[in-house]
């Protein structure tokens, strides 16, 4: 489990984090001259992050879609220029004899 305790323990400060499922966390911070704890806590239930205002928990991260090589590529160039790069590539090919 984890070491055996020796000794008086450190005073400890809980916070609680609320994330935007409604899941409260409750981590305890050693409690020091200067304590300044995270303004987010990562939610141990489902990941989001939790902030410590109940009623105004921190948005979930946007989640950017899987894109391809091709996609990226699409975005850099029009279709014509993409036309122009594989007849470039192609007639290359062809002056290797590798395709007909």
């Amino acid at each position: 489990m984890g070491e055996a305790e020796r000794g008086e323990a450190a005073p400890r400060v809980v916070v609680s984090y609320w994330c935007s499922n409604g899941h409260e966390t409750r981590p305890s911070f050693a409690e020091e001259p200067g304590l300044s704890v995270p303004e987010q806590w990562d939610c141990p239930r489902c990941g989001f992050p939790a902030g410590q205002d109940q009623q105004n928990p921190p948005a979930p991260p946007r989640v950017e879609p899987y894109k391809t090589h091709l996609a990226y590529v699409k975005e850099r160039r029009s279709d014509e220029e993409g036309a122009v790069i594989l007849d470039e590539a192609l007639e290359t090919l062809r002056s290797r004899g590798l395709i007909r």
